[in-house]
């Protein structure tokens, strides 16, 4: 279904680009998926009645997925935002444009594929990007009291024991710190979900679960998501316990403020949140949405859905009537 396309970021990194096969059938341009943290272009495909993948394709669309340092497919390492936006998604962009030929491309973001992708943005560095289509969170990040509290009060513990988490290991605990943190997760977390679904509420955000309503998964789904994802390295949380604190995207160091000046894009943004959202609350979004409809008014779009979570988005059984139409309907505007 997919060809595999290996790029190389900017500072030499090994990414890699999935493109749907028989592009050549495109009627429209090509739009690049960007995952999230720790997982990887697969969670756009998950095993529904249509997914977006499919739905994109069907539209007309020459759809790739970008695995990009986050991605459970490349190396393990410690990455943060302003690394990625430096090297990862512009490289890919002008792979996608290379190969296409294409002038311009669409983005769909998701969660930290988004924020590092608006950095990106903002930085004027993937001018090719006409339309961005964000979901969850990009400029300015709002979480949960209790996420607050783990970023604040147990990241600190839980750096001298493991530079990574891994929601994976709910399957598979293959020391004794995985082992541990599985512990913790299996006396706490209650609800109706599979042991990876439960670290990953544990690791991502403050609920029960956090990143989907487990109403809106099918059963196979729910199952598949296990193998979905995989490490992702403290070094990031300590990047976004600076940006929450901030209420904004800030850079590592802490010394740039990425909304305090103009953008240097003339991107059009659509923004998608969920209401029942308990990894980055839907003021995220209108918050984003607010800053860039005061910068250009009636430009840009916010959609806020409110049976919806986080990833759910993406991975609802209903997500291709509720949601993908949208979608479509934004990015052929």
């Amino acid at each position: 279904m997919f060809e595999e396309y290996p790029f190389k970021a900017n500072d030499g990194f090994q990414c890699k680009l999935l493109r749907v096969a028989d592009a050549a059938s495109a009627t429209k341009g090509p739009v690049m998926l960007v995952h999230g943290a720790g997982v990887r272009g697969n969670i756009f495909n998950p095993p529904n009645e249509t997914n977006l993948v499919q739905m994109l394709q069907q539209a007309g669309y020459d759809v790739w997925l970008e695995n990009w340092r986050g991605s459970i497919v490349c190396p393990k390492n410690e990455w943060d935002l302003d690394v990625v936006a430096e090297n990862d998604h512009p490289a890919a962009v002008k792979e996608i444009c290379r190969i296409t030929g294409a002038q311009s491309i669409k983005a769909v973001i998701h969660c930290q594929g988004s924020t590092s992708f608006m950095i990106s943005a903002v930085r004027g560095l993937v001018p090719e990007v006409d339309t961005i289509v964000s979901n969850a969170v990009s400029l300015h990040p709002v979480v949960p009291d209790y996420s607050k509290f783990k970023l604040n009060y147990f990241l600190p513990l839980i750096k001298p024991l493991t530079h990574y988490l891994n929601p994976h290991w709910g399957d598979d605990a293959p020391d004794f710190v995985s082992k541990f943190f599985r512990t913790v997760v299996q006396l706490t977390h209650r609800e109706n979900d599979t042991t990876v679904g439960k670290m990953v509420s544990f690791t991502y955000g403050a609920g029960f679960p956090a990143l989907w309503e487990l109403n809106n998964l099918t059963a196979t789904t729910k199952q598949w998501i296990r193998n979905e994802f995989g490490n992702v390295p403290i070094s990031f949380f300590e990047h976004i316990r600076k940006c929450v604190d901030n209420g904004v995207l800030v850079s590592k160091d802490g010394k740039t403020n990425y909304a305090a000046t103009a953008p240097k894009t003339a991107a059009r943004f659509v923004f998608l949140t969920g209401t029942l959202n308990k990894c980055f609350r839907s003021l995220s979004q209108q918050n984003t949405y607010q800053y860039f409809d005061a910068l250009r008014p009636h430009y840009h779009q916010f959609y806020e859905y409110p049976t919806y979570s986080h990833l759910d988005i993406f991975l609802g059984k209903n997500a291709h009537k509720d949601i993908f139409p949208t979608i479509i309907n934004e990015l052929n505007a």
